[in-house]
């Protein structure tokens, strides 16, 4: 049979079409100034001090370590952004994570940036790092470590020290990913100081540049504890460690040399296995990417049609819609993004006018909300795609759960839970992208962080809430009004609009993407017209990962 290739006829010089890519337009400006800022870590006198003591930047040694004219697919960017302003910020939190490619191998690279707090690790500094080795546990990808830190920035170490996703856990993995094959190297590049020494020995490789520090506790904080004086280079330097205690492989005289054994250790690696998705020649999708920009709308009433958006993703805008006719408030079906076979399963933000199960009543169902039919179709679908090992795409505008007297008579709660079920018990890769709201139970449906996607990634356009900003303000207004009520206070229409615009502006703050990707709930924040171009290295990633544990549900509720 013949492919099924969608039309579209989008209409470019549309009121809608213009209002919606100004819109887009503009916020991805403002995130790529904050990007841009982020970028320049602790700012130019840190960097200057970087240069003083004859080391490279963070940035500038990924620069020189992966490929030639290659692209470095940066995640966790906004990674505490706006979070520890009381110690002067974090910017990116401290470090910088991130997929490459060196000596053609797809890599995830873990780098300090000693340019902020001397790469001291921040709560969320910890959590950075190990969601990056939880990518790389996922989906075996060979892992990277730049060290040049100070270790525990110690104002803030209970929140760094103790816990499952705290500090210990990198070292934890360290030692999981080691037995599980996936080849860590590390180079020293810098301090690492208490805990964090413990980091490069758990590795296959270990590297070290001249004048770099690698030791449990400092001259300083030796002295004070056991009365001994040492200098940094006899107590924990490169030459020290090479020539008497054993414990680094290579000494390097400097950054540029130490990449540079990095690059040749890399090129000697054994090949991964083959991939076990299948994967053909990738072509261009039939409509330009940058229309996406006009099609999307944020406007909660408007509609629009999520197939002009998979036309734009899609090789050659090929999709095989899954039960096109049935649920049509979620599109399922197969296509091919950069080559690899997917499944996906995205929200349909068009109105549909349909037939009521078991009578001939006409009813209107709304776009963006998961009906009965649409969830049973979704959990099918997604069984499917696990039988016959295709990964996942998600592509979130999801509302939420249909409610109501009729939603609870065909069963939604049964439905809903069929397919959240299907989701979370999903052995193939799992990649969202939350375009627009990502809503309540919706969230957990469509594959929200929760439900372990190997990928999560937001348009600026996202929002990642228990429910939209208008009806979280509403409803937490009526409770603190009835509650000032029993307090016997009375209150005016205009100090009611201030509470709602109060409570709804704190409440937009936290769903807005940058609030989430501040925090790793997502990914990275990327722009929509680059959609494809993710989802191929999430892809490529996910298939060095050959091993799919047996599919299971346990009970499916019929």
């Amino acid at each position: 049979m013949p492919a099924s290739t969608l039309k579209s006829s989008i209409k470019r010089d549309s009121p809608d079409f213009q209002k919606n890519s100004r819109r887009i337009i503009e916020l991805l400006t403002e995130i790529k100034n904050q990007d841009e800022q982020i970028r320049q870590g602790g700012g130019p006198k840190a960097i200057e001090s970087q240069h003083k003591k004859g080391r490279l930047t963070a940035r500038e040694r990924i620069a020189k370590l992966i490929d030639p004219g290659t692209y470095f697919f940066e995640l966790g960017t906004f990674a505490a952004f706006e979070m520890y302003e009381e110690w002067g910020g974090a910017p990116s939190a401290g470090t910088i994570t991130g997929l490459a490619r060196v000596c053609g191998r797809l890599m995830m690279l873990i780098v300090n940036d000693a340019t902020v707090k001397a790469g001291a690790f921040f709560p969320m500094t910890a959590k950075k790092v190990i969601r990056a080795q939880n990518i790389a546990i996922e989906n075996k990808l060979p892992t990277i470590y730049l060290v040049d830190s100070a270790g525990i920035f110690l104002p803030l170490q209970e929140d760094v020290f103790p816990d499952t996703d705290d500090f210990g856990r990198v070292f934890r993995n360290n030692a999981v990913m080691s037995a599980m094959g996936i080849p860590q190297l590390t180079a020293i590049m810098g301090m690492c100081v208490a805990g964090g020494a413990y980091l490069p020995v758990m590795c296959d490789h270990i590297l070290m540049t001249e004048g770099s520090g690698l030791f449990l506790a400092g001259p300083a904080l030796v002295q004070a504890a056991i009365g001994q004086k040492s200098s940094a280079e006899e107590l924990g330097g490169a030459k020290m460690h090479s020539q008497v205690s054993g414990t680094v492989d290579f000494r390097e005289p400097d950054d540029d040399a130490c990449l540079a054994r990095i690059r040749a250790l890399v090129d000697k690696m054994g090949a991964p296995d083959p991939p076990i998705f299948s994967h053909t020649k990738s072509r261009d999708p039939l409509f330009p990417s940058e229309e996406i920009y006009g099609i999307f709308s944020q406007d909660a009433g408007k509609q629009y049609d999520m197939r002009d958006l998979i036309a734009r993703v899609v090789d050659a805008s090929e999709f095989e819609e899954y039960r096109a006719e049935y649920g049509e408030t979620l599109l399922c079906g197969y296509a091919r993004i950069g080559g690899w076979a997917v499944g996906i399963v995205a929200n349909q933000k068009k109105h549909v006018h349909t037939t009521a199960p078991g009578s001939d009543q006409k009813r209107l169902e709304f776009g963006g909300v998961i009906y009965t039919e649409s969830a049973e179709k979704a959990a099918r679908f997604i069984l499917d795609c696990n039988q016959n090992r295709i990964p996942l795409i998600f592509l979130h505008d999801v509302n939420g759960f249909m409610v109501g007297k009729d939603a609870e008579w065909s069963g939604i709660i049964r439905a809903g839970a069929k397919m959240v079920n299907a989701v979370a018990n999903s052995v193939v890769p799992k990649i969202s992208v939350i375009c627009g709201g990502s809503f309540g139970a919706g969230n957990y449906a469509m594959c929200g962080k929760a439900y372990d996607p190997r990928f999560v990634f937001a348009w600026p356009t996202a929002r990642y809430a228990v429910m939209s900003g208008d009806s979280a303000a509403g409803t937490l207004v009526e409770l603190k009004l009835k509650q000032l009520e029993r307090e016997g206070k009375k209150v005016d229409e205009k100090a009611k609009k201030e509470l709602f615009e109060s409570v709804r502006a704190t409440y937009e703050h936290q769903t807005d993407p940058r609030y989430a990707a501040a925090r790793l709930w997502v990914d990275a924040i990327i722009d929509p017209a680059r959609t494809r171009d993710v989802l191929i290295w999430a892809l490529e990633a996910a298939s060095l990962n050959a091993d799919l544990a047996d599919f299971k549900t346990g009970v499916l509720q019929t």
